[in-house]
């Protein structure tokens, strides 16, 4: 572990992960603007290196440290495949010595890829059509060597699972019914940014399966892509074909926050065998397939209950071997403690293109951005921290205003400059990108110094495409002043009605600007946690309606964190 950390010149990381998305493949989803999108991504560890597959992007990336993704160019389509997506939700597995890669189909002329060296782009078919197909999979050889392919996306009908052939791939019989959804009784599977339930029946969709100490943890992504409390649950069985029984809650689950959304993923263990869990993270704005990528810290309890550590999941975090791995609960901790400084600070800009406003770019919501009128050089943005405070990283989100592309572009940059100060008057080079030749698009910049700042102000040199437009400037480090005071007079009322929502209150804190409420179905166990900004109340429809829940909250403000208060039930 040293030895990584000593050769890291970055040890943290943030999300949205900073990749080169590419541009919506699809005319039809742009007439709202063409914008970068991906989802439904997989990571597997194959020879000692990370592999990220996402959905159409005409190739995959590879890393050594989960920081630095390099880009791989490739198309698993041939022109007889007639298929609409090149490689749609893919189900990628290592398989003895060779890793596999099949991509979403329900016809049967999509073939099985194989490949021992990825890196260098080397694959060949290991089945030209694999006959029974299927939509959203996911293959998993178990430790007798078994193979077992689950798949499924719909609203109606159920996850499949099947054993195959693990040389011919054929299937041994016919697909099991696995699992269902059961939002009357489980509040966070149902419909609707706000769980009304109201248009649609929920899709079951993502497939996953890990095995732990002789168990079967069948992962799963609902209720819907487009919305903030998309998640992925986890039903658990002695058979890698069931029976299944649900968790209460989701395993990953991130329904507040700047980029909201932690659902139809995949777990996979880094190079000293702790959990992660990679997911689709939700934008939704010029279409509702508009998504990112994110990377949380996952795993086990001692009572093998499966979970995903989302609170603070897009601030800084420790890299695998670069940080803290325990903390005093049983959760997987790699939280850099890094506070956020400027939330809803004031904003200076150069221009401002019609309704796209400054302040969008502070207000800690990836669904809003701020415009520039052009993207030409010299367009600016300036961000003041209130306060001089300890800078320790800067996050960069670009925004899509006005792009051009579409499908993938290699040979597209950003390119900036970022400055700090202390008067606003007198300026130093924070980072100088101007001649950087990657697409960065969730830029992130750890500094190797701290510097201490109230001014942080970033200057365009080239756009990729469109306007200089930015969704979040955000600054991460710690500010001067003191921690919040805990919560006072926190009250969860659950219904009697519906006991799968409640209405949380409490008595604002005069220094915090934002909240973590941890909730789970045992007090050892709150593993999944909402953010709420500049509010003091929150209406949670999640819960399982069979279930005793359990309640904690902390203040959150840019100088650290309040003490949690003592756990409440909720009956």
């Amino acid at each position: 572990m040293m030895g990584l950390t000593a050769r890291l010149q970055q040890a943290t990381y943030c999300n949205p992960i900073n990749i080169d998305y590419g541009y919506c493949p699809i005319p039809n989803f742009t007439e709202w603007g063409k914008h970068r999108a991906t989802a439904d991504p997989v990571i597997v560890m194959y020879k000692g290196d990370y592999y990220l597959f996402s959905t159409n992007q005409w190739g995959y990336w590879w890393s050594n440290d989960m920081l630095k993704w390099n880009f791989v160019s490739r198309s698993f389509l041939k022109p007889y495949h007639k298929v609409y997506d090149d490689l749609c939700a893919p189900s990628v597995w290592v398989q003895g010595d060779t890793m596999l890669v099949f991509g979403s189909t329900y016809s049967t002329n999509f073939p099985i890829w194989m490949s021992t060296d990825p890196k260098a782009n080397q694959w060949k078919e290991a089945v030209d059509s694999f006959d029974i197909g299927g939509w959203d999979p996911a293959h998993f050889v178990d430790d007798d060597g078994k193979l077992y392919m689950y798949n499924g996306s719909s609203n109606r009908f159920p996850l499949y699972g099947v054993e195959l052939n693990r040389k011919t791939f054929q299937p041994y019989g016919t697909r099991k019914e696995l699992l269902l959804l059961d939002d009357k009784r489980y509040g966070w599977q149902r419909f609707g940014e706000y769980l009304d339930n109201t248009f649609l029946d929920p899709f079951i969709e993502g497939a996953w399966m890990t095995k732990h100490n002789g168990k079967y943890y069948l992962q799963y992504g609902a209720p819907a892509t487009e919305f903030s409390g998309y998640a992925d649950g986890v039903a658990v069985s002695n058979s890698p074909l069931g029976p299944f029984v649900h968790q209460s809650m989701p395993m990953s689950y991130k329904p507040g926050g700047f980029a909201r959304g932690a659902g139809h993923g995949a777990t996979f263990k880094d190079k000293w065998s702790q959990y992660w869990h990679v997911s689709t993270m939700v934008i939704s704005v010029k279409n509702s397939f508009e998504r990112r990528i994110g990377i949380w810290p996952a795993g086990f309890d001692k009572d093998d209950v499966m979970y995903t550590n989302t609170a603070f999941g897009d601030y800084p975090h420790y890299l695998p071997g670069a940080g803290a791995s325990a903390s005093s609960s049983s959760m997987h901790e790699t939280f850099t403690g890094w506070m956020l400084l400027n939330y809803n600070k004031p904003v200076t800009v150069s221009s401002t293109l019609g309704g796209y406003l400054p302040n969008n770019a502070v207000d800690e919501n990836i669904k809003t951005y701020w415009s520039a009128k052009t993207g030409d050089k010299g367009e600016w943005i300036q961000t003041d921290l209130g306060d001089i405070s300890t800078v320790k990283a800067v996050q960069i989100n670009y925004a899509d205003q006005d792009a051009a592309f579409m499908g993938k572009k290699t040979d597209i940059c950003h390119q900036y400059k970022l400055y700090y100060s202390a008067d606003g008057k007198q300026w130093k080079v924070l980072a100088d990108k101007s001649n950087n030749k990657e697409d960065i698009p969730h830029e992130y910049v750890e500094l190797p110094k701290e510097v201490r700042a109230r001014y942080i102000k970033l200057e365009n040199i080239h756009m990729p495409t469109g306007k200089f437009a930015i969704s979040g400037l955000r600054v991460f480090g710690k500010g001067d002043g003191e921690k919040p005071e805990a919560v006072k007079q926190f009250i969860v009322l659950r219904t009697e009605s519906d006991k799968r929502s409640a209405w949380i209150k409490w008595e604002p804190v005069e220094n915090a600007y934002a909240y973590n409420i941890y909730t789970g179905v045992a007090p050892d166990k709150m593993y999944n946690c909402i953010m709420v900004h500049n509010a003091n109340d929150y209406f949670f429809k999640g819960m399982d309606k069979e279930k005793k829940y359990y309640f904690t909250i902390e203040a959150i403000n840019e100088n650290g964190v309040s003490q949690r208060i003592k756990t409440i039930e909720a009956e």
